[in-house]
């Protein structure tokens, strides 16, 4: 049996119509897009171009847009370019120098924040709810006058649930603070426009929609405080120096462009299967127990199948515009297997010819409990136990029902 693939949240296969996008760039393109002449001004345009496509799908203006070598390095470019800057703004006011963010943030707008914090800043948690939710009543009660940036991830990348990002951002607004998301487990895959959710900057990465690693980008709203981390030659507005990567550039906004293309069609189909998953996981053994019951969330139009249950794709809830957005991303689905350890599972799924991972593959294949399951209140000992399958363009019925086959061999020893 070929293996199956089950970990598109860590990254996903480079798609072939990308890699041909980017062929002509990774051979006979090879100007430097700050040239004045013509290889210069072809490069020039292919990464214009790009830049313009990303913009039109998430409701930005090209020059909002700004190409990083990834998530991390967006994140803690807005993040400090953002803070130290609103920090002096607002420190002839009235001192702004409170940072919050969600206790379950990837450990890309954790770090650093904490290092801002011992920079002399001061930084709240935001807890979410047992559910996995940051509510915007919660973020309303730690908001305070001198906090200068809120950042709320909007999907988050172990379990999947949809923030209310539109809301949140209102009350980050209502205070006077800036609000920051990062959108990299969202983007391609829910509804993402930032003229909608109304935010200042977020963050993308091209590796988890089908393109290339190595290659990200950043919104940042127009006149929105902003000093350049990266210094040098002053590309990318001088918001980010460095030659640009012509090819990444193309193949991410080929990855986004077929994305927004299949949406609907792999929200149905990544929804069934996952819901498919997790009815047969709850039927398999009663060890086994969903991370999280979106069920049981305060969005009361979410259902979840449950054992015995016919399995059907999420509905959606709508924001103030009307624009559809799931509570739970349709790909993501996270589970313990009580009295088994998840390096336990990942190995012997492994061998079986399964890739999985224990929630969050990239801290450098750490297998410490996880934070994000910290953040809700699940114990340090069933933390162990977690393990997260998520679904992408290429899995189908049939890897769903060969992986349940597998974990039940395992589970009888």
């Amino acid at each position: 049996m070929s293996r199956v693939y089950l970990d598109h949240a860590a990254t996903s296969p480079l798609r072939s119509e990308v890699l041909e996008a980017m062929l002509p760039w990774l051979t006979a393109g090879y100007g430097n897009a700050n040239a004045l002449y013509q290889e210069g001004k072809q490069a020039r345009a292919a990464l214009e171009e790009a830049r313009a496509t990303i913009a039109h799908h998430i409701g930005a203006s090209p020059t909002e847009i700004t190409f990083t070598s990834g998530g991390t390095e967006s994140n803690n470019t807005l993040i400090k370019g953002i803070t130290q800057t609103v920090r002096v703004k607002k420190g002839r006011e009235r001192g702004g120098n409170h940072i919050l963010c969600s206790a379950f943030e990837h450990h890309a707008v954790l770090e650093p924040v904490q290092t801002l914090k011992r920079e002399g800043y001061e930084v709240g948690l935001i807890k979410p709810t047992r559910e996995g939710f940051v509510t915007p009543e919660t973020l309303a009660q730690v908001l305070r006058p001198d906090t200068v940036l809120t950042c709320v991830m909007t999907a988050q990348n172990e379990i999947g649930t949809v923030q209310p990002i539109a809301e949140l951002a209102r009350s980050a607004h209502a205070n006077n603070s800036l609000f920051f998301t990062d959108a990299v487990q969202a983007l391609g895959k829910i509804s993402f426009a930032v003229d909608v959710l109304g935010v200042d900057a977020a963050s993308f990465s091209a590796h988890k929609i089908g393109g290339p690693k190595g290659v990200g980008a950043f919104y940042l709203k127009r006149q929105t405080p902003f000093t350049a981390v990266q210094l040098g030659g002053g590309q990318e507005g001088n918001r980010r120096s460095g030659t640009q990567n012509i090819a990444g550039a193309v193949g991410f906004a080929k990855a986004l462009e077929l994305a927004e293309k299949e949406r609907a069609q792999e929200t149905t189909h990544l929804a069934q299967l996952r819901d498919s998953l997790a009815t047969e996981l709850l039927n398999l053994d009663s060890r086994i127990k969903l991370t999280v019951d979106p069920s049981h969330s305060e969005h009361p139009s979410l259902s979840f199948p449950r054992r015995r249950e016919s399995s059907q794709a999420l509905p959606s809830r709508s924001d103030d515009n009307q624009t559809l957005i799931p509570t739970v991303l349709p790909n993501i689905l996270s589970f313990t297997v009580g009295g088994f350890e998840s390096e336990t599972l990942i190995l012997k799924l492994d061998d079986a010819g399964f890739a999985v991972s224990g929630g969050s593959a990239c801290s450098t294949g750490s297998l410490e409990p996880s934070h994000v399951l910290s953040a809700l209140g699940i114990s340090r000992d069933k933390a162990y136990n977690v393990l997260r399958v998520s679904l992408g363009h290429e899995n189908t019925q049939a890897d769903m029902e060969a992986f349940i086959t597998a974990l039940a061999a395992i589970l009888r020893g």
